[in-house]
């Protein structure tokens, strides 16, 4: 039995997710986004069961890097593109693809001389005005590349939307036309759909389709459970129940004193906080999986323990295991209660958890 709060990462489920984003979008590419340490579920383990994916996207060169050390050959994509020139012979050397997004990384590539030639994709800010070049300057930039002696011939075109997150949006549906528009008459691979996308708006699944929080089991639509979207979740939070003590009406429990019982019950002790990664932020009432029941988190999350309520006449004892999210209680409902997503729960997990894998069904 662990001592410390365990995450099991279970690989098959991550195997059938994949499968799943292929039945969605069987005629497109994938681009598995595995940036933040696999959303927190273990860069070059996740990558490894991936075997079906087409490419792997990161955000940054470190992490590409790791992959390539771990011995993963497949086509490796940086999101945010290289910060300056000095890491365009590492891009070459590792084989890396570059997105570009903006004019000096441009400018670097015109002024570099190497021999070789680097994949780039460019990116079309549609909307989401975060990173990518304006329309106005799209003929621009595409002319400059394919003119670019460092660039490989093929050049592939990439947007990302700001609200495929939320199903029939407007906005969503501007940014579609204007990168259809944009592109209509070029003959390079494009790539639009984010998790969201896929599962809500297959015209814009394209050449290649990008999933990142859907290959872990989780729905990227609010108010949706991943199994709706016949996914399974991949991690599994778990740890085990240290202590029971009973309280009277009356009295409170945590820092703070924030919850107080409203008649005489029992309370668990469990060996979990934020300083593993449970959110602080948790509200009395936050779901958690008991011995084969659900209870309910009360009193302030503390950094090495979380208190239930086990009830007046409870059937736990010392030991048993609670499970904060997993297959047994949806982590999209653990994040409503910690007003946050279930993105910001996976990337936080901390190194006091003990991570297990897994790849049974």
């Amino acid at each position: 039995m662990s001592r410390r709060p365990v995450a099991q990462i279970n690989l098959a489920a991550l195997s059938h997710n994949l499968q799943r984003v292929q039945q969605l979008a069987p005629a497109s590419k994938i681009l598995a986004v595995l940036k933040a340490n696999a959303y927190g579920h273990g860069l070059v383990k996740v990558a490894q069961t991936l075997t079906a994916a087409d490419a792997f996207a990161v955000a940054r060169i470190d992490e590409a890097l790791a992959l390539r050390t771990a011995g993963i050959v497949k086509p490796i994509v940086l999101l945010e593109g290289f910060y300056e020139a000095a890491e365009l012979p590492i891009l070459l050397a590792n084989n890396l693809q570059t997105v570009v997004h903006n004019e000096l990384q441009l400018q670097a590539l015109e002024q570099t001389a190497f021999d070789g030639q680097l994949k780039v994709w460019l990116k079309i800010d549609t909307g989401m005005h975060r990173l990518g070049i304006t329309p106005e300057r799209f003929d621009e930039f595409y002319r400059r590349l394919w003119q670019c002696q460092a660039v490989q011939p093929g050049i592939r075109l990439m947007s990302h939307f700001c609200c495929a997150d939320m199903p029939g949006s407007a906005k969503t549906a501007e940014q579609l036309a204007l990168f259809q528009q944009l592109c209509t008459d070029k003959a390079e691979q494009q790539s639009l759909a984010n998790s969201a996308a896929i599962i809500s708006l297959p015209q814009s699944h394209g050449d290649w389709v990008r999933p990142g929080l859907m290959l872990h089991g989780i729905s990227p639509l609010p108010d949706k459970l991943g199994q709706q979207h016949q996914l399974q979740p991949v991690m599994r939070l778990s740890s085990r129940l240290i202590a029971m003590r009973q309280v009277q009406a009356g009295e409170t429990v945590g820092y703070g004193g924030t919850w107080r019982a409203e008649q005489t019950t029992w309370i668990g002790v469990i060996a979990i906080g934020y300083g593993d990664g449970y959110p602080r932020h948790a509200i009395n009432g936050t779901p958690v999986w008991l011995a084969g029941r659900e209870v309910k988190l009360v009193g302030r999350v503390s950094m090495d323990m979380i208190t239930v309520d086990l009830g007046d006449a409870p059937t736990e004892s010392i030991g048993d295991e609670a499970v904060l999210w997993g297959p047994e209680l949806a982590i999209e409902r653990v994040a409503q209660c910690a007003e946050t997503i279930p993105y910001e729960l996976l990337c936080n997990i901390t190194p006091r958890v003990d991570y297990q894998y897994i790849t049974r069904q």
